[in-house]
């Protein structure tokens, strides 16, 4: 025993391997007991014991075996990771266990495989159990079909795989065995039960006695439907239902839903073996088939007859078969072989299936000409043979040969294609029937029920009654409106006994079904059908049960209530019930007319009518309204009103009341009562007369409204067109048409006759009156709305100068949708009849491509052409193809019928010479648009063939393939190329190429369908292969399309689909698989009820929320979810998407509502360094592909991972193309509140633009360009800059883009790179551009040099990197270029750089040939006749642009015009979608462009003026204020705001007349948010430009000069006041340092700007909070680090350095010592002496603070008399104001005003200007002064100076305030200091320095101030007079009363101990002024 205790003491799984049976017995029986504990089934435990089981189930000890295999039940029951065991451990029952003699064991073997099925692997343990049935050993196969058996019985056929098994059980049946052969009987009954009939065809080669054995055991199992009764993990809901319903008592109609599902419907087809039947063909059959002798033919026939009696062939080539059997269809003499060869062609198209389709077309038009035989046995064969090929193809496919032969002459051709339709009509359903279909087919089977032949006529009825039943009355009836009672009654009888192949009774239900019908159901089965309707009876109003008791079998009638309506005929629209009858309202004679309006008129109105008195006439027409009005519907006359309406004079009424009145009263009678076409045809004609009318016309289109209402609009709008074309009036045609574009918009499009509109649109297109052709194209562009492009297709040969008009209202039409129809529903339509209307706007565009006028050209493919295209020598072979190109051409659309071609084309496609392979694939492309949908029926026989071709080794070939495939796809629709197994075959050759192709064009395609064939799944097993191709790129391919297959076919298929893989290759496909689930896409939404028009915009709102989603969320569960979560998820998704108008896309399970809140960029610190970092260590990619790789997307994911919203993420890399745009969208909506963010993930965000550049969907470029301009904008404003990293990674991949072909795109572009010049150094940007020019793409190459021109333009020559030499050399090569924009654009561009250069370009340039040379030269001449406009774009762009790139901080700003149009910008990409700058006129683009940030063009615009011929400034800005305040209303708030007024102002800034300029500006500057935008170095050329003009002594000349100079001044104070006040101080300080550094400059400009500058420190008081002081001080610094003092002590006048301390004094006072705080910015303060001084003031301010206290002001006393008298003073004041105001008094109000001034020195007038206009104010103030200088006698002097009075209010702000010391006045003789100011004035005017400025309102205040409290400007003016002493001795009064707003007069920092006495001032002032006039002498 000493051993036993040895493996005691071992763990469990160590037991279990042990080599002694005990101790593994043990270690079963503790395993077992450890699987029965774990709760856990995701426990680690689990996976211990992995590799164990399978030794469970085999261990050699029979005892052990029992042991292990319980435990192993126990595992697989409980584990998570059991699955990954299956394959081993079902092999090892199936070997091990089925074969040991206990019964347990078995058992326990069984239940092991069961609960395999169970876990999901169902296929895995099938595949070992048939295994198992080619075992030697009697009894393992004995156990597996007894297994198989079980399963199938449990777990039912959906999840047990019926084909293999059916597949083996005839060699079942052959065993010598009879355990085999019972077992296998068994488990054949149990198949029947689940399939049924579907297992008889299989096993009829069995032993007859078995096979009756067998039928007997059939017959007694029961009929009910089988149970799943055992269910998958997956199935638990399932699960719960089932035993809920046993519980209540098995009751199994309440989960019919359910049952119906778990029974698939099984089609025997499918579980038979295919039969290879071409090779079996007789050797010489297509010598036999074309013999003489009809015996000969006959035996061929025969063999062939035998072949094709196998159920089910092999796919193959027969085209050639179905050629000589359609030849003896159609051509043999011998009616018998005639029969023989149909049975043949019926046998091939039931053995293939949609297999044959491709040949139907063929043969569909034989089979019907030949109908015209008698003989019963002809015709019945030729029945079958049809009837059997429509199910291989569809009615779509051979609509149009079936059509074709309707017309035929012959009777019985006619009966027997009617009866066909009908036979084909009952194998539709409402969906594979639409109205496109409908429509002709109807319009053709009314033609044969006015047959003259009663057979014919019967036909008829049947196909129509058919039609009736499945499409229902609401599909039906509008083709039926024209047909008479009798005969629709006899069309509705044949509809109720018409028997419906799949299961339905009635037309009601049609609408309801669900699951599309498979093509080889056997006809009615009952248990699905009968299931159905009477779950849907009991929703429905009405005995529905019962089928046929309802009356017409279809529909509900319209006229029964809406719910009826709403869900039998899913809402009925257009036409409403009472009208069918109606239609038919016969003309009423006019007696009868006059007796029915005699008993609902008055009589006296009825006399009245046709009274002489228009005035009788109008009170007659008032009762009439008065009595219409009142009258019910039922009982009013229409027909009768209107005819007596139109009684004379009727429409000839001349007076144009009494006709208002009469339209009003038609308009009435049609919305009130039941009115009939007949009674709108009395009234049309008299309404089209006087549409046109000015007075009436209003009320004729109410009426003609109404009517169209009434009557519909597609029969009225057809009357009234026809109506107004066949009259002259050009007015009335006109109007007609704007009604019809408005009633269009109102109506929606459903029903009109497009066709008949065209002519008519046509013939007013060709009128020689433009408002009817403009009307036409408005017309056009309203039916754009509808149709969409095809619309353009009619008028393709209209003259040159039309279309573009025309093309011109489609593009503004572009992307806007068709509004939802407003009128025409509500009042007739059940419930939301939305369904309706969207299948027809769909058949809009349907049928507008099936109006155009197509050719048949199937007369010119000869045979000799077709022997051509064979022919040996390539060279005929190119004529004959050329030939077929020249046809199709000719011919613009054509007919399906293309005879032989499509044989001879297919040959084609595998030619050896490549070339010929190219131009048949372009062939094949004209093909597709020219037949237009009708292409389908060649997909088969020639779509296919391309696809072959994308297998093809050269390139080009392949992308020619792919554009030919895509064209087809375009016109047909994915379903044709879905179908059946071609794709699949496709798909199973190994050709890399064709593969990757394939898969890629299929990952593209799939997800936009909603739906697609079962075929599908037969591509799976291929692709699978294909993701473990050799090839990188298919296998790449592969996974990209997994996603897609996935989300059509679901996950369980496709993890089912693995079963046959090789173990290794199917655990990494599964966890493909699993990856690709969670990528997995929406399937798109359908265009269901709500969201009618989703695609374009948003739906129409009122029915989004609710309906859209829950319709969406189920339509895309993949596992069917209870209810209320469905809700949930479709709610919240309308929300977020319903909003930005997207299309309404739902997840199934809706992450999205994870949680958006956050911020979607994740600042990560330091991480972009980092990532800059991995890549030049080349630990991660460089960024650099010429298409993107999936590693580069994979890394950029990961990278993004960390700093980017996990939801955004998602969208940003989701597979399909609306989730880039909508991240886009959120993109841009956080950019502005995410700035850092951005900057942060900038280098991610540009990568993963970059792979949005090489996507193919537009809309996804332009919101990815659009993204760009903003980001730019907000780096601009930043000033960020570009890393090189970054640069790299994105520039070369945006220049790629700059070779759309797409305008829009290109200009984007364009304008993007502009851009990124403020953010990246041009030149750097020029060798990305100049690298750009390398390109193969003719239009990359030409935009690329026209950019590197404009660099050198606005640059200059030292951006042409590497030298310039080199670039214009690199640049010259161009001129030779195969291209001829290229060639022009480097002509151009050379041009420019001559334009900046001069001749230096020619040594430049170096060698070029002579060509070269001489088209450059011819260029430079022809550039230089023409105005040069590039230099002076120059010198406007220059400072800016190289502001921009200097390193001075303090200038990196931007212009205002910039940072507007971003932030406009974004308002606009928020609310609108079309760009709004196109209304932007065209000589402005350029400007917004090349201008955007830069705002002084005026300043180079101005010395411009003298060349102008100046007569044009006419008008004179006399009050330039009243002006701007007219324009102000746009401006109010930025948010009203377009983009386009304020491009439209700047656009005026740049206007050549300066009043319009200035004008300009000051509106921009009028606005304050506009303002601030301004940055520093605008305003520096801003400021610079208006002085310079300002000074500039050609203005004066002018004859407005005075003006202009008046209206500059008023702008810059308003560039004073309203900039931003840190930029403008800063650009005063940097401008006034270079004009003092600027030897040229002149000292008047320094000074100006000085006077600039006091106005702002005047200003400072109220702004110093908004200002940056530490970069104002970082600017004094600089100035005083330039200039210290003592070199501006030298400086000729020291005016600097006063206006420096004065500003510093000023900002001390107002900061105090907080000021010392600010100079942050600085980093050497010694440089210069800002600190020291700082300190020098705050100790002197310190100082005086301690005496304020005891001072007072000069005039304290009179103070205290000023407040008593203050009320009488307002009434004197408000007097002289009155006098002022009035025209008559306004002298003498002035000198009533001075005189008063004088007399009261202290008064204030303030309060009485604030209020009154600035131009009042200068008037007052420019009046006082002259009053003044007349009466001192000063007028002498002033008109010597040589400047009118007027001007003195004319210049810049400078500011006068003088200070009034008032000095004792003893003896009126003694002079007051004002009469020296004045002296003072107009010396300084001598000078040319300016005392006033009309703007500011203190100077009036200044003549007249009060002594009291001196302005703030006061110190300024003392400043300019030099009266120092004045000043210095007052200071220490004054400081008590400079309240907070006024500044410290001081501007020096120290002060005079005891104040000088009044008189000793003037006279030192006396002095002075004479020292400073002989000075100035």
């Amino acid at each position: 025993m000493g051993d036993d205790s040895e493996w005691m003491k071992l763990p469990i799984d160590q037991k279990c391997e042990h080599k002694l049976w005990k101790a593994r017995l043990n270690g079963y029986e503790e395993a077992l007991k450890l699987f029965q504990k774990i709760d856990d089934e995701k426990s680690p435990e689990w996976s211990k014991y992995l590799g164990l089981i399978k030794k469970f189930v085999t261990d050699s000890n029979a005892v052990a075996q029992l042991k292990g295999l319980e435990a192993a039940l126990a595992y697989v029951e409980n584990a998570h990771v059991a699955g990954k065991t299956t394959g081993e451990v079902a092999s090892g029952v199936v070997n091990k266990v089925f074969n040991q003699p206990k019964a347990r064991a078995k058992e326990l073997g069984l239940d092991i495989c069961l609960m395999y099925i169970e876990i999901e692997k169902g296929e895995a343990v099938q595949e070992e159990l048939l295994k198992g049935l080619d075992n030697k050993n009697p009894k393992i196969i004995v156990a597996c079909i007894e297994t198989l058996r079980r399963a199938l019985s449990e777990f039912g056929s959906k999840i047990i795989s019926l084909k293999p098994i059916i597949k083996v059980l005839p060699k079942l049946f052959e065993s010598r065995e009879k355990a085999v052969r019972d077992e296998a009987k068994l488990l054949a009954v149990e198949i029947y039960r689940w399939i049924r009939d579907a297992l008889r065809p299989p096993l009829q080669n069995i032993n007859s006695v078995q096979l009756k054995e067998l039928e007997e055991e059939w017959v007694k199992v029961s009929s009910a439907a089988p149970k799943q009764t055992r269910f998958l993990r997956s199935q638990q809901e399932l699960k719960a239902k089932f035993e809920q319903q046993q519980a209540v008592g098995g009751d199994a109609d309440g989960g019919g839903d359910d049952e119906e599902e778990a029974v698939p419907q099984v089609d025997a087809y499918e579980l038979l073996e295919a039969v290879e039947i071409l090779s079996k063909l007789p050797k010489d059959f297509y010598e036999k088939i074309e013999a003489k002798k009809w015996q000969e033919r006959k035996e061929a026939l025969e063999a062939v007859e035998l072949l094709v009696k196998n159920p089910k062939l092999e796919s193959g080539d027969y085209a050639d078969l179905v050629k000589v059997l359609k030849k003896v269809v159609g051509k043999d003499t011998n009616v018998m072989l005639v029969a023989l060869a149909a049975k043949c062609l019926a046998g091939l198209a039931a053995g293939l299936r949609k297999k044959f389709g491709q040949y139907a077309g063929h043969v569909v038009p034989t089979i019907l000409e030949k109908f015209k035989e008698k003989k019963p046995q002809v015709v019945q064969a030729l029945q079958e043979a049809i009837d059997a090929i429509f199910l291989t193809t569809t009615l779509q496919n051979i609509s149009e040969d079936v059509l074709a032969v309707m017309d035929n002459k012959n009777p019985t051709i006619k009966q027997q294609t009617s009866l066909f339709i009908a036979r084909s009509f009952r194998h539709c359903t409402p969906s594979t029937l639409p109205k496109s279909l409908l429509k002709p087919f109807c319009a053709a089977l009314l033609k044969h029920i006015n047959d003259s032949a009663p057979e014919v006529r019967d036909a008829g009825f049947e196909a129509l009654g058919t039609a009736l039943k499945v499409a229902g009355e609401k599909a039906v009836n509008p083709f039926l409106a024209d047909v008479d009672k009798l005969k629709l009654d006899r069309i509705k009888e044949c509809a109720e006994k018409v028997e419906l192949v799949y299961g339905k009774k009635t037309g009601g239900t049609a609408e309801k079904k669900e699951g599309k019908p498979i093509a080889g159901k056997t006809p009615a089965l009952s248990g699905t059908g009968g299931d159905k309707e009477t779950k849907d009876a009991a929703t429905k109003p009405g005995p529905l049960k019962k089928a046929p008791a309802v009356k017409s079998g279809g529909p509900p009638k319209k006229g029964k209530p809406a719910a009826a309506a709403g869900v039998g005929g899913a809402g009925a629209k257009g036409k409403k019930g009472p009208e069918t009858k109606e239609i038919f309202e016969s003309e009423l004679s006019i007696e009868v007319c006059e007796e029915k309006a005699a008993a609902v008129l008055p009589a006296s109105c009825i006399q009245q009518l046709d009274s002489g008195n228009w005035k009788e006439r109008l009170a007659c027409m008032e009762e009439f309204q008065k009595a219409v009005e009142l009258m019910e519907r039922s009982e009013m006359p229409c027909q009768a009103l209107v005819r007596m309406l139109a009684k004379k004079p009727g429409w000839k009424e001349t007076n144009f009341q009494v006709m208002q009145m009469k339209l009003h009263i038609v308009a009435l009678i049609a919305q009130k009562g039941n009115f009939s076409k007949t009674s709108a045809q009395v009234v049309l004609d008299g309404l089209v007369d006087k549409v046109g009318d000015v007075k009436c016309g209003s009320n004729a289109k109410e009426a003609m409204t109404a009517i169209a209402e009434a009557c519909q609009l597609p029969w009225t709008a057809e009357q009234v067109v026809a109506m107004a074309f066949s009259q002259k009036n050009p007015k009335n045609q006109s109007e007609t048409l704007n009604w019809l574009s408005n009633a269009i918009k109102e109506f929606g499009f459903s029903g009109l006759n497009v066709k008949a509109f065209i002519s008519n649109v046509k013939t007013a297109l060709a009128a020689t009156n433009p408002a009817v052709r403009t009307s036409a194209i408005t017309l056009l562009g309203v039916m754009y709305l509808y149709v969409g492009p095809p619309l353009r297709m009619f008028f393709e040969d209209e003259k040159p100068a039309l279309l573009s008009q025309i093309d011109a209202e489609f593009e503004k039409m572009q992307g806007q949708t068709a509004p939802a129809p407003t009128r025409g529903i509500s009042r007739h339509s059940g419930g939301g009849g939305d369904d309706g209307e969207e299948e027809e706007q769909e058949d809009v565009a349907n049928d507008v491509v099936d109006l155009l006028p197509r050719t048949d050209i199937g007369d010119k493919i000869t045979a000799e052409l077709v022997s051509k295209i064979g022919d040996k020598n390539w060279k005929i072979r190119k004529e004959g193809l050329d030939e077929v190109t020249s046809i199709i051409n000719d011919a613009k659309f054509i007919q399906p019928n293309i005879g032989e071609l499509p044989i001879a084309l297919k040959s084609r496609l595998n030619d050896s010479n490549k070339i010929l392979v190219q131009q048949t694939l372009s062939i094949l492309q004209q093909l597709a648009t020219a037949m237009g949908p009708n292409i389908k029926q060649h997909v088969k026989n020639l779509g296919i063939p391309v696809i072959t071709v994308l297998g093809d080794s050269k390139n080009n070939v392949r992308a020619a393939a792919l554009a030919t495939v895509n064209a087809w796809a375009e016109q047909t629709g994915m379903k044709e190329w879905l179908e059946g197994e071609d794709l699949s075959e496709e798909l199973k050759k190994e050709n890399p190429f064709l593969r990757q192709e394939l898969l890629g064009w299929l990952a593209e395609k799939l997800p936009t369908l909603r739906s697609v064939p079962s075929d599908l799944l037969l591509c799976v097993p291929h692709l699978y292969s294909c993701l473990e191709d050799r090839n990188g790129d298919v296998r790449k391919k592969a996974q990209d399309a997994l996603p897609f297959f996935m989300m059509h076919l679901g996950f369980e298929k496709m993890a089912k689909a693995t079963s046959k893989l090789k173990p290794t290759s199917k655990d990494q496909v599964l966890a493909m698989l699993e990856k690709a689930k969670a990528n997995m896409p929406a399937k798109p939404a359908p265009p269901a009820k709500s969201s009618s028009r989703v695609v374009g915009g948003a739906a129409p709102a009122k029915f989004q929320p609710a309906s859209a989603l829950a319709e969406d969320s189920g339509s895309n569960t993949m596992e069917s979810k209870p209810d209320p979560k469905k809700a949930k998820s479709g709610g919240a998704s309308s929300k977020v998407k319903g909003v930005q108008g997207k299309k309404v896309l739902s997840k199934p399970n809706l992450k999205e509502d994870d949680d958006k809140s956050g911020p979607i960029f994740i600042i990560v610190p330091n991480g972009k360094e980092q990532r800059m970092k991995d890549e030049k260590g080349l630990k991660v990619l460089k960024w650099n592909f010429t298409t993107p790789r999936d590693e580069y997307i994979e890394q950029l994911k990961t990278q993004m991972s960390t700093c980017v919203a996990k939801w955004l993420q998602d969208e940003m890399f989701h597979a399909d193309f609306q989730h880039h745009n909508k991240a886009l969208a959120v993109m841009i909506e956080h950019l502005e509140s995410e700035k850092e963010g951005v900057i942060s993930c900038l280098d991610l965000i540009l990568k993963w633009l970059t792979l949005r550049f090489f996507d193919t969907n537009t809309s996804v470029l332009m919101k990815a360009l659009e993204y760009l301009k903003l980001l730019f904008n907000l780096l601009s404003q930043e000033e960020y800059h570009l890393t090189e990293n970054e640069a790299s990674s994105f520039i070369p991949y945006l220049i790629l883009k700059v070779g759309e072909p797409k305008d829009v795109i290109r200009k984007d572009v364009r304008a993007i790179l502009n851009r990124m010049c403020l953010i990246y150094p041009a030149s750097k940007m020029f060798t990305f551009i100049m690298e750009g020019t390398k390109s193969k793409n003719s239009k990359q190459r030409a935009e690329c040099l026209e950019e590197l021109g404009c660099l050198v333009e606005s640059y200059g020559m030292n951006v042409c990197q590497p030298t310039p030499g080199k670039a214009l050399k690199e640049m010259a090569t161009h001129i030779g270029d195969r291209d001829n924009t290229v060639r022009n654009a480097a002509l151009n561009t050379i041009v420019t750089v001559y334009n900046v250069h001069g001749d230096q370009v020619f040594k430049l340039i170096g060698n070029l040939s002579e060509k070269d040379m001489s088209m450059l030269e011819e260029r430079i001449k022809r550039s230089a006749k023409r105005p040069s406009a590039a230099p002076v774009r120059q010198v406007e762009e220059k400072p800016q642009r190289t502001q921009n790139i200097s390193a001075n901080a303090s200038m990196l700003r931007k212009g205002p015009a910039e940072d507007m149009s971003s932030k406009l910008n974004q308002n606009r990409n928020m609310g609108s979608h079309s760009e709004t700058a196109h209304t932007v006129p065209r000589e402005f683009q350029l400007d917004l462009d090349e201008i955007e940030n830069d705002n002084s063009t005026v300043r180079c615009e101005m010395p411009a003026l003298v060349q102008h011929k100046l007569d044009d400034i006419f008008e004179p800005v006399l009050i330039p204020e009243p002006k701007i305040r007219a324009v102000s209303p746009h401006f109010d708030d930025m948010h009203s705001n377009t983009a386009s007024t304020i491009n439209f102002v700047i656009s005026q800034v740049a206007s050549g007349d300066i009043n319009t300029s200035i004008q300009a500006l000051a509106q921009l500057f009028q606005i304050e948010s506009l303002a601030r935008e301004a940055s520093t170095g605008v305003l520096k050329d801003l400021m610079h430009g208006l002085i310079t003009l300002m000074l500039d002594s050609r203005v004066e000349d002018l004859e407005e000069g005075e003006q202009v100079i008046r209206s500059v001044n008023l702008l810059v104070v308003k560039v004073l006041e309203k900039s931003d006040q840190t930029n403008i101080l800063s650009a005063l300080l940097v401008l006034l340092q270079d004009s003092l550094l600027a030897t040229a400059s002149s000292p008047k400009f320094s000074e100006l700007v000085m006077k600039c500058l006091w106005r702002m420190v005047r200003l400072l008081p109220e702004t110093i909070n908004s200002i940056n002081l530490d970069r104002i001080l970082l600017d004094i610094h600089i100035f005083m680090k330039v200039f210290p003092k003592e070199k501006l002590k030298q400086c000729k006048s020291e005016f600097p350095i006063r206006t420096l301390k004065t500003l510093l004094h000023t900002l001390c006072k107002l900061k105090g010592p907080k000021i010392l705080d600010h100079l942050t910015m600085i980093d050497n303060k010694n440089e210069s002496e800002l600190e020291a001084h700082l300190c020098r003031v705050m100790k002197h301010s310190m100082d005086q603070t301690g005496s304020k206290a005891d001072k007072d002001t000069e005039k304290g006393a009179s103070r205290i008399e000023e407040k008593a008298s203050k009320a009488k003073v307002n009434d004197i004041l408000a007097e002289i104001f009155k006098k002022i105001g009035s025209k008559e008094n306004t002298k003498e109000g002035l000198a009533e005003l001075y005189e008063y001034k004088k007399k009261y020195s202290d008064a204030d007038i303030e309060p009485f200007l604030k209020n009154s206009s600035q131009f009042f104010q200068s008037y007052v103030e420019r009046g006082l002064r002259l009053i003044e200088t007349e009466r001192e006698g000063k007028g002498r002097i002033a008109a010597s100076t040589g400047i009118s009075p007027q001007m003195e209010g004319t210049c810049v702000p400078a500011s006068t305030h003088t200070v009034s010391s008032s000095i004792g006045n003893t003896n009126g003789e003694e002079v007051g200091p004002s009469v020296y100011l004045e002296r003072l004035k107009i010396l300084r005017q001598r000078c040319g320095l300016d005392n006033a400025k009309q703007e500011d309102r203190p100077p009036l205040t200044s003549l007249l101030s009060k002594p009291a409290v001196p302005t703030v400007a006061s110190s300024t003016d003392m400043l300019h007079s030099k009266l120092s002493q004045l000043r210095e001795s007052r200071e220490q009064y004054q400081h008590l009363d400079l309240d907070s707003n006024q500044t410290h007069s001081s501007g020096i920092g120290t002060t005079l101990a005891s104040p000088s006495s009044a008189a000793a001032n003037i006279d030192d002032l006396k002095k002075r002024l004479e020292r400073i006039k002989s000075s100035r002498k």
